[in-house]
C-alpha cells in the first residue's frame, strides 16, 4: 500500500508540474517568488552568507559544487514561512480552478 501511495503522489506531482508549465503559471509563480524574496531581503542575506562562506574557506579551497551544497539548505531555510504559505495557496487556488486537473485527479 505504501508503494501505491508513493506512486499516486508522484503521479499527481508530475501532473501538477505539467499543468503549471503548460499554462504559464509556473513562470508567473517564479516571478512572484523572485520579487517576494528580494522584498524580504532573502537575496541579500543569502549573498552575504555566500561571501562569508567563501572568505572562511578560502577562494582557492572552495568549488562551485561545494558552494551550492552549502547554499541550498541555507537558502531554503531562509525563505520566510509566510512566503512559502502564500505560494502554496496560489498553487492550490490555481489547481482548484483548473477543470482538467480536477477531472484527472478526482478533486
Amino acid at each position: 500500500m505504501n508503494s501505491q501511495h508513493n506512486t499516486d503522489i508522484a503521479l499527481k506531482k508530475s501532473l501538477i508540474e505539467k499543468k503549471l508549465e503548460e499554462s504559464g503559471e509556473k513562470q508567473r509563480l517564479e516571478e512572484y517568488l523572485r520579487q517576494k524574496l528580494i522584498e524580504c531581503g532573502w537575496k541579500d542575506e543569502l549573498k552575504k552568507y555566500c561571501l562569508d562562506l567563501i572568505r572562511s574557506k578560502g577562494l582557492e579551497k572552495i568549488n562551485l559544487d561545494d558552494l551550492v551544497e552549502e547554499l541550498l539548505p541555507k537558502g531554503r531555510a531562509l525563505v520566510p514561512t509566510k512566503i512559502k504559505e502564500d505560494l502554496l495557496a496560489r498553487i492550490k487556488t490555481y489547481l482548484e480552478n483548473d477543470s482538467d486537473y480536477k477531472r484527472l485527479t478526482g478533486y
